[in-house]
């Protein structure tokens, strides 16, 4: 199984980024699909989730601003990022979590987001 993202890189405070995840070895489909991240000298933190019928969950920090969904013909899972704060700095994951269980099972490597003027 493996996750990958891309999508990272700098932007300036208030711009936007799409950050996507390519799933091969499992269908994204059939399971949670969740986005994380974590800034340095923090832990890390659930971004955002999609659940199989679609429903979506987001953190406070991020509700309004971020998006996640799902291409299932591509088995990729997006999470586009608008009105980008310095504060959203940080390496986002993306990780596969299987009905029932309570954790991710599979992780991405992540990639950079640095929001900076």
């Amino acid at each position: 199984v493996q996750l990958v993202e891309s999508g990272g890189g700098l932007v300036q405070p208030g711009g936007s980024l799409r950050l996507s995840c390519a799933a091969s070895g499992l269908r994204s489909s059939s399971n949670i699909m969740t986005w994380h991240r974590q800034a340095p000298g923090k832990e890390r933190e659930s971004v955002a989730s999609i659940g199989i019928a679609g429903k979506t969950n987001y953190a406070d920090s991020v509700k309004g601003r971020f998006t996640i969904s799902r291409d299932n013909a591509k088995n990729t899972v997006y999470l586009q990022m608008n009105s980008l704060k310095e504060e959203d700095t940080a390496v986002y994951y993306c990780a596969s979590r299987p009905m029932g269980s309570s954790a991710p099972r599979y992780w991405g490597q992540g990639t950079q987001v640095t929001v900076s003027s």
